[in-house]
């Protein structure tokens, strides 16, 4: 199990242990301090450093390893999270994660006018097949790799990338209306148009399709995906390498 050994981790759980020690300490002497009238002053310093010295020092190192392992708990569940819903190859959402994420926006959208705009691509790496067939799996696990890498480095903070399929990816743009969505979409496709990667002996030329779709109204995933996937097919029939993006 990994700890969170980093130093605001580490301060979180030292503070939890001495505010709840303390509180532990005003609680025993306060219920002690109805019997105070009938001690004399000796019993009573008795008394008082009972009241402190019991909760701090058996208390104290109890709640330490609890806050602790509710800590590593915590972290471990988090980290369970976050494993659930990425791709593992290429380190970004998976296809259940990517959907969830979209869907969860667009119900918002029904109740918050402000955010019935956006766009969806579908990313496809050309030729992927053959790639594969070639060059072998683990140069295509490569290849992936490298896209997934230029479509995230491409992006806005706010947007969602996710693998929604073999060498297919998912891109939604919040808000961003048809102009910033061909925008994108094209500096994509150009950054992965020249990018290469080694093999053993020569290099090869990587590209994708894009099909994408702006809206400005409320709309469903599955309606976005699928005009967005009828453009990537327009664009894989018009050639490859290329985007095509329709307005919704």
């Amino acid at each position: 199990m990994k700890v969170d050994t980093s130093p605001t981790g580490s301060f979180r759980v030292i503070a939890g242990t001495i505010s709840i020690t303390l509180i532990c300490v005003a609680i025993a002497v306060f219920v002690d301090s109805f019997n105070f009238t009938n001690l004399t002053e000796d019993a009573i310093r008795r008394s008082l450093l009972v009241d402190i010295f019991l909760p701090t020092f058996l208390a104290g190192p109890l709640l330490f390893v609890l806050l602790r392992k509710v800590q590593q708990l915590a972290i471990s569940h988090r980290e369970l999270s976050i494993i659930a819903s990425t791709d593992s190859l290429t380190a970004v959402l998976n296809r259940g994660a990517f959907t969830l994420l979209v869907e969860s926006y667009l119900a918002r959208a029904e109740e918050h006018a402000a955010l019935r705009s956006g766009s969806l691509l579908v990313i496809d790496a050309d030729h992927f097949k053959e790639i594969n067939d070639s060059l072998g799996h683990q140069q295509g696990d490569e290849a992936l790799k490298i896209i997934a890498e230029t479509i995230k480095r491409s992006l806005r903070q706010a947007d969602i990338v996710g693998r929604i399929g073999g060498e297919e990816f998912g891109v939604f743009l919040p808000g961003a209306a048809a102009a910033e969505a061909s925008e994108i979409a094209e500096r994509i496709r150009d950054v992965i148009c020249k990018t290469v990667f080694p093999l053993k002996s020569n290099l090869c030329r990587l590209s994708v399709s894009v099909g994408g779709v702006s809206f400005n109204r409320q709309a469903s995933y599955d309606e976005l995906f699928s005009r967005a996937d009828s453009c990537l097919y327009a664009a894989k029939e018009k050639g490859r390498n290329r985007v095509d993006l329709v307005y919704l």
